[in-house]
């Protein structure tokens, strides 16, 4: 039985623990409810700025400080900027979980935000944009995502541009800070060998210096599509192929999971088996959801050579006409065991555990005890995966591609192919 607990502290911190007595290591962090989508278009990436900055010193520790005295220990500290939301967290031993906390309060708390390190930090950001435009397979992500929702916050790459890092001054770090690094928008949680009660002491006395910041607001999504290409010298032609999908809370997600999953999530997948195995016209090509709290995408990526991309993508479409019509439930039930597995196997790991704990609260407000989850994926069955692959791969695509394009369909095509598709 799951020992979850959860305690709302009276300025809306809320704390989170899921014990693990048998390791002897603990994970724990603070997950905040700020991210690229809370942004405007003037300060598009501070978000992912402002997680740079925080390590660069505080009033109590320099930013050498702030690594040695976790990795003293033999601990180790990081954190991720996504759309929704900013992740700042440690592993260490189980006896050093104050420290860890001790350190990532003061952090986030109690920043200085140099102008000198600002200074240094921005031309790090900025090289790490020009890293990410120089890596195909990376930054065609952000194309689609640009494409599927343009001029929109939920749109925009979590990195910003080079032209508005570069012009973004302390003042801009130090308001957004104050205006989302609230109480009532962070989770404290910790997964692995931690004591619940010893950590709300610990939390309540760690975060003291929390704004009262204003409930999170952030512009609804509204899908558009259509189509993005660049031409590049490159030996392959990178492409994301996308349709509009559902939220978190729809009630078809875990159709949608075992769609994806099936459909290209494995190398029995039939993306996997009928392009790579049985064509060869690929060396990568898989299936991914990305979800969010009012909306979702689902894509697909492939690789391809310029000769080739003319028959991978009619190839691809037939695949998936066929999903909305035809699904066995051999694959269904081979798709539920993946999911069940990667979701068994995560129990394994205290920072995948800690993570998990914090986006479920995040996302729906409380605990998801595993055993409703499994139950929820053992509930889709071959007729609730063609519903949803119907009502996803019904609606309007979104091409993203980057490379030499040879004979690449335009989107129109990919629409007309997919037409006699009627959204469930």
């Amino acid at each position: 039985m799951s020992q979850i607990r959860v305690t709302t502290l009276d300025n809306g911190l809320r704390i989170a623990s899921d014990p693990i007595t048998t390791v002897e290591t603990a994970s724990v962090g603070v997950w905040i409810e700020a991210g690229s989508r809370y942004e405007t278009s003037s300060n598009s990436g501070v978000s992912h700025l402002l997680e740079h900055m925080v390590f660069k010193g505080t009033r109590r520790r320099d930013a050498r400080a702030i690594a040695e005295e976790i990795e003293a220990v033999g601990g180790h500290i990081n954190a991720h900027t996504s759309r929704e939301y900013t992740a700042f967290y440690a592993k260490v031993l189980k006896d050093d979980v104050g420290l860890a906390l001790d350190v990532i309060a003061d952090m986030v708390q109690h920043s200085l935000l140099d102008a000198a390190e600002l200074s240094r930090e921005r031309t790090v950001v900025i090289q790490e944009i020009m890293q990410a435009h120089d890596t195909p397979d990376d930054i065609i992500f952000d194309r689609f995502q640009a494409t599927a929702f343009p001029d929109q916050p939920i749109g925009r790459s979590v990195l910003g541009s080079a032209e508005l890092i570069d012009d973004m001054s302390r003042d801009v770090l130090v308001r957004y800070m104050l205006e989302n690094y609230g109480a009532g928008r962070m989770i404290v949680a910790a997964a692995g060998n931690v004591d619940h009660d010893r950590l709300v002491d610990l939390a309540q006395a760690a975060f003291d210096h929390l704004p009262h910041s204003a409930t999170p607001m952030w512009e609804k999504a509204q899908y558009r599509g259509g189509e993005w290409r660049e031409e590049r010298d490159l030996e392959q032609i990178h492409l994301v192929l996308g349709f509009p999908s559902i939220a978190y809370h729809d009630p078809k997600f875990y159709a949608m999971s075992v769609l994806s999953t099936l459909l290209g999530g494995g190398m029995s997948s039939r993306l996997f088996q009928e392009v790579r195995e049985k064509r060869g016209l690929v060396y990568s090509i898989y299936t991914f959801p990305a979800t969010y709290s009012d909306t979702g995408l689902f894509g697909i990526y492939a690789g391809t050579g310029t000769d080739t991309v003319g028959e991978l993508v009619p190839l691809i479409c037939d695949e998936l006409l066929d999903v909305t019509r035809h699904v066995g439930d051999t694959e269904v039930s081979r798709a539920r065991a993946q999911l069940k597995s990667g979701i068994l196997m995560s129990l394994e790991s205290t920072s995948a555990r800690c993570e998990q704990l914090a986006r479920q609260l995040m996302v729906f407000g409380r605990p998801i005890p595993v055993s409703e989850t499994v139950a929820k994926i053992d509930a889709v069955d071959a007729s609730a995966a063609r519903d949803v692959a119907a009502q996803v791969f019904g609606g309007p695509p979104t091409l993203a591609a980057l490379g030499p394009m040879g004979t690449l369909p335009v989107c129109d095509a990919i629409a007309d192919r997919l037409s006699s598709i009627v959204a469930a």
